[in-house]
This record gives structure tokens, C-alpha cells and sequence, in this order.
């Protein structure tokens, strides 16, 4: 498993909307290999690491 790209508080860009939001929570999805974050913004959604940009 390797290390979570994002850390929890952390501002980021949603590369779609370009809308800056702040890192709530990140998961690791074993069967998928990659973690998921879940923003302070939109705590029903979760975005994987490719669909985010550092600020």
C-alpha cells in the first residue's frame, strides 16, 4: 500500500469544477488500489486522487 497523496485539512481544486475544497476524510480502497477523499464540502461525495489538484 503506498502512501495516501493528500492530507487531512489540506486545501485542494477539483480538477471538473476548478472549485477549491478542504480534505475531511481519505480512505484507502484495497480492491481498487488508491485512496478516496471525502471533502468538507460535499460530505455525501467522495473523489478519488486523480480527480484532485493541490491548490
Amino acid at each position: 500500500m503506498r502512501e495516501s497523496g493528500f492530507t487531512i485539512g489540506e486545501e485542494v481544486k477539483i480538477k471538473s469544477s476548478g472549485e477549491a475544497v478542504t480534505i475531511y476524510k481519505c480512505q484507502y480502497v484495497k480492491n481498487m488500489k488508491r485512496y478516496s477523499y471525502i471533502v468538507k464540502e460535499y460530505p455525501n461525495t467522495f473523489f478519488f486522487e486523480e480527480e484532485l489538484n493541490r491548490v
